[in-house]
């Protein structure tokens, strides 16, 4: 049976989206002015804006990562298999040098 679980990721997005909801609900309902609640919901956007832009960073850095590491994977194996077809063919050929000696003979 398959393990379904959330990925750290997932779980990491959906903290930061209880958080920023909790702290927008905080905000709006303390008892403030106006002006004093849109620049804190400012501040607010702008230091997940800060926060997000970091997470995204280092996914787009992870997936990077993982893409060199399997274009050297892929390279690899390609040389590997490469060689392998070479290897047959040249005992391909030699054996069917040997039979057509032997059938000469």
């Amino acid at each position: 049976m398959r393990d379904e679980g959330f990925s750290s990721g997932s779980v990491f997005l959906s903290f930061l989206l209880g958080g920023v909801v909790g702290a927008g609900l905080a905000l709006l309902l303390a008892p403030q002015s106006g002006e004093d609640t849109r620049q804190k919901l400012r501040e607010m956007a702008d230091d997940v804006k800060d926060k997000t832009t970091g997470y995204v960073d280092k996914a787009k850095g992870r997936v990077s990562s993982l893409m060199d590491d399997g274009k050297g994977y892929y390279e690899e194996k390609k040389t590997l298999v490469r060689s392998a077809i070479d290897a047959g063919k040249e005992a391909y050929e030699k054996e069917k040098e040997r039979l057509s000696k032997e059938e000469n003979a």
